[in-house]
């Protein structure tokens, strides 16, 4: 594909549609949202759009390359937003923060950053910086914030030129960048532990649960106007003969304490304020109410109030018995009961309260004592029922702040997903990298840069560009030589297996998220395994051209899959052939004296075997096309389920059986939300990653396994909708052709794949079975 077109494609002509869109949809959630905290979000939102879309018309900006802000080297952490497109401004940036006006003043000097910056290497400063070292007390909310730590490290360690060198790396940004760690009540977190969230996280999703309207409707009318309403039935039944409420009252003293109810009334509505039904004049309360507002005025009720009046006491008498009948006790006593309970949102702000008294920037040791039910001590503070039990989706609130062993957060569901496992990787991958490190102090750096380093936002990057890596920060590589690296291959290579590991068997049927890649990609790195790891890559934005690392992943798929596997015949795949391309490829880079940047023969496989012209041909190109390419290229390599098997040593507990059952269950499961879909081609992709998973650990299995499996995903249909077996039933005909020794019979059978360039056969509504 011609790369000019295809950058004028993504960027449009003067300028980015994608960001112009962005920008109309932040300013109308700033205009239109009812939330105030929202549309101060959308208001954030739309100033990053109008940096983006303001650096982009004036030059300042290079979209698509990893150095995008003019005049800042790659290693700033630049301002990201969604889509990868640099604002401009740097994380670093911006004001002076608290802290460091702060450590200004106790400096004596002016609140700027170069003189704060100067004051750091001075003597005192340089005692203050290994004081922080040496407590662990500090946060990296950015990589840059380590930097100045790093130089007290290495001038403490004696290595003064590297930490000049360091100093005048950074110096030119002094001014613009803040370069130490924030301080912090507690050390670093514990290392063998992760969590989703922190306590303080979990505090503010707390806060902002409001009073569900419905249940406060619900509790004020139980516990406030119910009563209310029978003190107003009781009032007129004083005035009743043979049932039937009469033209007049009995004495002067009816009055007045009709006035009184009426009194309470009006402050009754002015301090419950959800349930307005008493202000209906079709409903009971208010015909009593208003027909007793006359009366006490001295006004007589005409024929029309007194026969609502009439109607109105005979039903409320009718429904409910009498008030003080045992019949109407009983009912009233109920309903108090349950007006009782407890609300989630009080029970929600008495857990915040015991979340208070923990550390705030870590997860919790111990969720059972938040979520416990409410104690008799508590109960006399609040006034909340002793032993009331916390909600379910207050406990879930709490439980994001676990914080133990990963496998054991997946096991408890603290962990729901791929996606979610990735978020927390880097919190373990930070714990390994670290290692390499012999001293203490600078490990617990180190440790604190990763995390802060992977928050980093990606970029949105073309010519195969690749994102920057922690290696290359100037502060990381000033220490670069301290790194004992032999003695943490095999610490690396475990933590990969175990990760690896774990993602397979706890979500079998998903391809592994590119956050979770790019981690598995640094400890494979670490490890020396020579184990290619390649990422998904978006078909918006894919110009048709592979980094080798996809060869090589397929070359790995090769030795693993290769002769003659159930995997390599259902997809049609000679990996003879890769294996020969690897070769090729591969003498050739030898003997070129620069590295190759992209492998043109896996492309080209790739594009062949979807079916797509070969690159350059711009009057092929689409998405769909683009789409059709890419998957090829993940059938080709497994998308890291081979390397990771035959390279990195995974072999889940649980066995390859398991996983491949699995994995059709999630197709099913995929697969019945494609019914009556008007826009279903997201989910048919996923369908496909997970059929594609299931052939591979079915390939995995013994001959005896996989005829078993195939019996079981047969029974396995119906329990599922009869629509999801008549949409893959064609594709296990073709899996089952397969397997018997023969190709799929286009006739009967399908290969299913999740790119269609003509409409996708899974996407039709399947004709009733017979």
């Amino acid at each position: 594909m011609n790369d000019d077109a295809d950058k004028q494609h993504l960027m449009g002509s003067g300028g980015s549609p994608y960001a112009l869109a962005q920008l109309a949809k932040a300013v109308t959630t700033a205009l239109t949202h009812e939330d105030p905290g929202t549309r101060r979000r959308a208001e954030d939102r739309g100033r990053q759009w109008r940096a983006v879309l303001a650096g982009m018309a004036g030059g300042r900006l290079a979209v698509g390359s990893r150095t995008p802000v003019a005049g800042l080297p790659a290693w700033v952490t630049p301002e990201v937003v969604r889509g990868g497109f640099a604002t401009g401004a740097a994380s670093a940036g911006g004001p002076l923060l608290e802290y460091e006006a702060e450590a200004a003043r106790r400096a004596g000097a002016s609140e700027d950053r170069r003189a704060l910056f100067a004051y750091w290497h001075t003597e005192d400063g340089l005692d203050r910086l290994s004081g922080l070292l040496d407590s662990g007390r500090y946060e990296v909310t950015v990589p840059e914030e380590a930097a100045l730590l790093t130089v007290a490290w290495l001038a403490r360690a004696g290595n003064v030129d590297a930490a000049l060198d360091l100093v005048r790396e950074l110096e030119p940004f002094a001014g613009r960048l803040r370069f130490t760690p924030r301080p912090s009540v507690g050390p670093a977190p514990d290392a063998t532990a992760v969590h989703r969230r922190t306590v303080a996280e979990a505090g503010e999703m707390l806060a902002r649960r409001r009073p569900d309207k419905a249940v406060e409707t619900q509790r004020e009318a139980l516990a406030v106007w119910q009563p209310f309403g029978d003190d107003l039935l009781v009032h007129w039944l004083q005035t009743t003969e043979d049932g039937r409420v009469l033209a007049r009252t009995p004495d002067d003293g009816w009055h007045e304490r009709g006035a009184r109810l009426l009194r309470r009334y009006t402050r009754l509505a002015a301090e419950h304020t959800y349930c307005t039904k008493h202000r209906n004049p079709k409903e009971n309360l208010a015909i009593l109410r208003e027909a007793l507002e006359e009366t006490v005025a001295g006004r007589p009720l005409d024929a029309r109030r007194l026969g609502l009046l009439r109607h109105a006491v005979a039903s409320m008498v009718e429904r409910r018995g009498l008030p003080g009948s045992e019949r109407h006790t009983a009912l009233r006593r109920q309903q108090a009961a349950q007006s009782a309970l407890p609300s989630h949102h009080a029970l929600a702000q008495l857990v915040l309260r015991r979340l208070s008294g923990l550390p705030q920037n870590v997860g919790a040791a111990e969720i059972a004592p938040l979520v416990a039910p409410v104690s008799a001590a508590e109960a006399e503070e609040t006034g909340l029922p002793a032993g009331a039990v916390i909600p379910p989706a207050v406990r879930q609130a709490v439980e994001g702040a676990l914080s133990a062993a990963i496998g054991t957060l997946v096991e408890r569901g603290v962990v729901p997903s791929a996606e979610v496992l990735a978020e927390l990787v880097p919190q373990l991958v930070a714990v390994t990298t670290a290692q390499l490190y012999p001293d203490e102090a600078l490990r617990t750096l180190m440790a604190a840069n990763y995390r802060a380093f992977r928050n980093r936002r990606s970029l949105l990057l073309l010519d195969l560009e690749r994102q920057v890596r922690v290696e290359e920060l100037p502060w990381v590589r000033a220490v670069a030589s301290q790194r004992a690296d032999a003695e943490t291959d095999e610490a690396s290579a475990n933590a990969l297996r175990q990760l690896g590991e774990l993602a397979v068997q706890a979500f079998p049927g998903t391809i592994l998220p590119n956050p979770l890649v790019r981690e598995l990609t640094v400890l494979a790195r670490q490890a020396e395994l020579g184990a290619p790891l390649v990422e998904e890559l978006a078909a918006d934005i894919f110009m048709g051209t592979f980094s080798p690392k996809f060869l090589a992943a397929a070359r790995v798929a090769a030795e693993l899959l290769g002769g003659g596997t159930l995997y390599e015949r259902y997809y049609g795949i000679d990996y003879a052939a890769v294996r020969n391309l690897a070769i090729v490829e591969a003498g050739e880079a030898q003997t070129r004296s620069y590295g190759a940047r992209t492998s043109p023969g896996f492309a080209k496989l790739c594009a062949e075997r979807a079916g797509v012209s070969p690159s350059g041909a711009r009057s092929s190109w689409s998405v769909a096309s683009n789409g059709t390419v890419i998957e090829q290229a993940q059938i080709l390599t497994t998308h890291n389920l081979a390397t990771l098997v035959h390279r990195v040593g995974i072999n889940p507990a649980t066995g390859w059986e398991d996983l491949a059952r699995r994995c059709f269950v999630t197709a099913c499961r995929l697969t019945a939300r494609v019914h009556a879909n008007p826009r279903p081609l997201g989910t048919i992709k996923d369908v496909a990653y997970a059929w594609r998973q299931m052939v591979f650990h079915l390939s995995l299995c013994t001959p005896r396994e996989q005829a078993r499996t195939l019996d079981w995903l047969t029974e396995e249909f119906g329990r599922h909708p009869a629509h999801v077996a008549a949409r893959l039933a064609p594709a296990l005909a073709g899996l089952r052709q397969v397997a018997a020794g023969g190709a799929v019979d286009e006739g009967t059978g399908r290969r299913l794949l999740g790119w269609s360039t003509d409409g996708h056969w899974l996407r039709a509504d399947p004709m009733p079975a017979a």
